[in-house]
């Protein structure tokens, strides 16, 4: 274990000139960006428009370089990867205050711990590794304060929250979009952080845009908009199986499709929806459950914290287990849907429950 990541923030750092920077504000959070790339910048200024701030403090201090790839002489750990992927695409190293994540294909390094947060490498190019980075900046400061970390996605619906889980490629963003587009509000495409709050569950979205295949896209009228006209051609053949399973993804800009005011992060969650159903043309199946009694779909809602989460001495790793989750959810109702998928009867029984 190396001893310090701070000193090779701070060395790196005053390597560079650090003259571009940014506030963004998530929930009650500020997060500073500084950079020595004004392009950099413009990429997250528009990826962030609905969250861009003037402010003379922060919460959070990020610094994302550009550089060539570094070699920083470390010797790395393999990140195994999760269950049913077999690609390896990071490697890290953990120090005495903190931790270093490399990631293999691109060579961007990620430095953090007491405090201090540093992206460093070929930025521009691989902009959406220093998004997933600041976002994970602002899941560690939520998670520190109590939140545990959700694989769902989240709608507000007449200031009610619903979350979507379900194992990888059920379809849960698809179904929270087409929620949006009968006029919810969009809270989280991926994660969402819930507690316990007296006789509520507090949700939290992250501002990640959602990210769609073709399939998606030419099945909502309020999304089309985001595949270019040159490319649609190309998938006017596919069967719905083929475009259901392709992996080409566009970003969903929610004031695009959905209008202004439309991306909120936060709301209490009144129903939590976890889809375990299949494109098989059958019928969907909806049944309110209990999860201590189906544990089995609690997890899909559970959510490691992984390599860009690391403990600090005052607040110790969070709990994880079943019953922790189990606790969070308390009072809040679970709808399995089971069966066919049908995103049109999900919606409108997502929508019966939730008014009802």
């Amino acid at each position: 274990m190396q001893s310090s990541v701070i000193n090779s923030i701070l060395d790196i750092k005053s390597q560079f000139t650090l003259d571009h920077q940014i506030q963004l504000l998530f929930g009650g959070c500020c997060i500073e960006v500084v950079s020595n790339s004004k392009e950099l910048l413009e990429d997250l200024k528009h990826y962030y428009k609905d969250f861009v701030v003037s402010s003379d403090s922060a919460h959070i201090s990020v610094t994302a370089i550009e550089a060539p790839v570094l070699d920083m002489g470390y010797s790395y750990t393999v990140k195994q990867p999760d269950p049913g992927k077999s690609k390896i695409k990071e490697e890290y190293d953990d120090f005495l205050d903190g931790r270093i994540v490399r990631k293999r294909l691109t060579g961007m390094h990620f430095l953090f711990g007491g405090g201090q947060h540093l992206a460093v490498g070929p930025a521009v190019e691989n902009s959406n590794q220093v998004i997933n980075f600041i976002n994970n900046r602002y899941i560690q400061w939520l998670v520190d304060q109590g939140y545990f970390l959700a694989h769902a996605a989240g709608i507000e619906w007449k200031g009610k929250g619903i979350g979507f889980a379900g194992f990888s490629g059920m379809g849960k963003s698809t179904l929270a979009l087409h929620l949006m587009s009968r006029g919810g509000n969009f809270i989280s495409n991926d994660r969402l952080l819930v507690k316990k709050n007296n006789q509520s569950v507090e949700m939290l979205g992250i501002p990640k845009l959602p990210r769609i295949n073709p399939g998606t896209a030419l099945n909502n009228p309020d999304l089309e908009k985001v595949i270019p006209e040159n490319e649609k051609v190309g998938f006017k053949d596919l069967t719905k199986e083929m475009l259901w399973n392709l992996e080409h993804k566009y970003d969903v800009f929610i004031d695009q499709c959905f209008g202004a005011g439309r991306f909120v992060l936060s709301a209490d969650m009144n129903l939590l929806v976890i889809l375990n159903w299949k494109p098989n043309g059958q019928p969907p199946n909806f049944n309110l459950i209990d999860l201590n009694e189906r544990r089995d779909l609690l997890q899909a809602f559970m959510k490691s914290l992984g390599l860009f989460y690391s403990s600090q001495d005052d607040v110790g790793e969070p709990e994880v287990s079943e019953e922790a989750y189990l606790q969070q959810l308390r009072g809040c109702r679970v709808l399995e849907i089971s069966g066919g998928v049908d995103f049109q009867k999900a919606v409108d029984a997502c929508i019966k429950l939730i008014e009802n």
